[in-house]
Protein backbone atom coordinates (compact mmCIF):
# COMPACT_ATOMS: atom_id res chain seq x y z
CA UNK A 1 0.00 0.00 0.00
CA UNK A 2 1.20 3.40 -1.09
CA UNK A 3 2.30 4.90 2.47
CA UNK A 4 1.83 8.26 1.79
CA UNK A 5 -2.05 7.21 1.03
CA UNK A 6 -2.08 5.83 4.08
CA UNK A 7 -0.63 7.62 6.50
CA UNK A 8 -3.27 9.92 5.04
CA UNK A 9 -6.18 7.52 6.03
CA UNK A 10 -4.34 7.05 9.42
CA UNK A 11 -4.65 10.60 10.26
CA UNK A 12 -8.24 10.83 8.32
CA UNK A 13 -9.08 7.74 11.11
CA UNK A 14 -7.95 9.27 14.17
CA UNK A 15 -9.84 12.43 12.95
CA UNK A 16 -13.28 10.49 12.05
CA UNK A 17 -12.88 8.84 15.77
CA UNK A 18 -12.58 12.28 17.79
CA UNK A 19 -16.00 13.43 15.86
CA UNK A 20 -18.84 13.11 18.06
CA UNK A 21 -20.74 12.25 15.44
CA UNK A 22 -18.91 8.91 15.02
CA UNK A 23 -20.72 5.60 15.47
CA UNK A 24 -19.72 3.49 17.72
CA UNK A 25 -19.68 0.77 14.97
CA UNK A 26 -17.65 3.00 12.40
CA UNK A 27 -15.13 3.43 15.65
CA UNK A 28 -14.86 0.25 15.95
CA UNK A 29 -13.99 -0.42 12.52
CA UNK A 30 -11.73 2.12 12.43
CA UNK A 31 -10.02 0.66 15.59
CA UNK A 32 -9.77 -2.82 14.32
CA UNK A 33 -8.61 -0.95 11.01
CA UNK A 34 -5.60 0.30 12.94
CA UNK A 35 -4.83 -2.85 14.92
CA UNK A 36 -4.22 -4.74 11.47
CA UNK A 37 -1.98 -2.13 9.83
CA UNK A 38 1.09 -4.51 9.13
CA UNK A 39 -0.55 -7.35 9.91
CA UNK A 40 -2.08 -10.60 7.83
CA UNK A 41 -5.35 -8.98 8.31
CA UNK A 42 -4.86 -5.64 6.98
CA UNK A 43 -6.22 -6.46 3.34
CA UNK A 44 -9.24 -7.66 4.55
CA UNK A 45 -9.73 -5.37 7.51
CA UNK A 46 -8.85 -2.46 5.09
CA UNK A 47 -12.40 -4.08 3.06
CA UNK A 48 -14.49 -4.33 6.35
CA UNK A 49 -13.65 -0.79 7.52
CA UNK A 50 -14.27 0.86 3.84
CA UNK A 51 -17.48 -1.41 4.01
CA UNK A 52 -18.62 0.43 6.70
CA UNK A 53 -17.71 4.01 5.94
CA UNK A 54 -19.86 3.29 3.15
CA UNK A 55 -23.02 2.37 4.94
CA UNK A 56 -22.69 4.61 7.46
CA UNK A 57 -21.37 8.09 5.83
CA UNK A 58 -25.22 10.04 5.50
CA UNK A 59 -26.14 10.82 1.99
CA UNK A 60 -27.63 14.71 2.25
CA UNK A 61 -31.20 14.07 1.18
CA UNK A 62 -30.77 11.62 4.04
CA UNK A 63 -29.61 13.89 6.39
CA UNK A 64 -32.41 16.37 5.57
CA UNK A 65 -34.86 13.98 5.64
CA UNK A 66 -33.80 12.75 9.28
CA UNK A 67 -33.37 16.03 10.53
CA UNK A 68 -37.09 17.17 9.01
CA UNK A 69 -38.83 14.29 10.99
CA UNK A 70 -40.05 13.50 14.52
CA UNK A 71 -37.23 11.29 15.24
CA UNK A 72 -34.67 13.58 14.13
CA UNK A 73 -36.70 16.52 16.35
CA UNK A 74 -36.17 14.25 19.19
CA UNK A 75 -32.63 13.38 18.87
CA UNK A 76 -31.23 17.07 17.74
CA UNK A 77 -34.09 19.13 19.96
CA UNK A 78 -36.44 21.14 17.65
CA UNK A 79 -34.11 24.42 16.85
CA UNK A 80 -31.33 21.98 16.49
CA UNK A 81 -33.24 19.75 14.00
CA UNK A 82 -34.35 22.89 11.84
CA UNK A 83 -30.87 24.43 12.33
CA UNK A 84 -29.65 21.54 10.58
CA UNK A 85 -32.01 20.86 7.89
CA UNK A 86 -31.44 24.42 6.78
CA UNK A 87 -27.89 24.11 6.60
CA UNK A 88 -27.97 20.35 4.72
CA UNK A 89 -30.16 22.08 1.86
CA UNK A 90 -28.05 25.12 1.77
CA UNK A 91 -25.46 22.64 1.09
CA UNK A 92 -27.45 20.62 -1.03
CA UNK A 93 -28.05 23.97 -3.01
CA UNK A 94 -24.20 24.29 -3.44
CA UNK A 95 -23.33 20.59 -4.76
CA UNK A 96 -22.82 18.59 -1.43
CA UNK A 97 -23.75 15.28 -1.90
CA UNK A 98 -23.26 14.16 1.79
CA UNK A 99 -23.78 15.27 5.53
CA UNK A 100 -20.42 18.04 6.06
CA UNK A 101 -20.26 16.88 9.95
CA UNK A 102 -16.50 16.12 10.85
CA UNK A 103 -17.35 11.88 11.16
CA UNK A 104 -18.84 12.31 7.53
CA UNK A 105 -15.95 14.63 6.53
CA UNK A 106 -13.79 12.22 7.52
CA UNK A 107 -15.04 9.54 6.05
CA UNK A 108 -15.51 10.99 2.70
CA UNK A 109 -11.62 11.71 2.56
CA UNK A 110 -10.81 8.45 2.99
CA UNK A 111 -12.96 6.76 1.09
CA UNK A 112 -11.74 9.02 -2.00
CA UNK A 113 -8.49 7.04 -1.42
CA UNK A 114 -10.22 3.54 -1.48
CA UNK A 115 -9.16 2.16 -4.61
CA UNK A 116 -5.55 2.61 -3.71
CA UNK A 117 -6.48 1.47 0.05
CA UNK A 118 -7.73 -1.90 -1.56
CA UNK A 119 -4.63 -2.69 -3.47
Amino acid sequence: MDKEVLNYAIEKTHELMSAPSCSSETKAAAQTWLDAIGTENEAAETKKYIDELEADIIPIDGLIGFAESDAGVHVFGADTAKNIAAHAKEIKSAGAKYCDCPACTSAIAILDKKDILLK
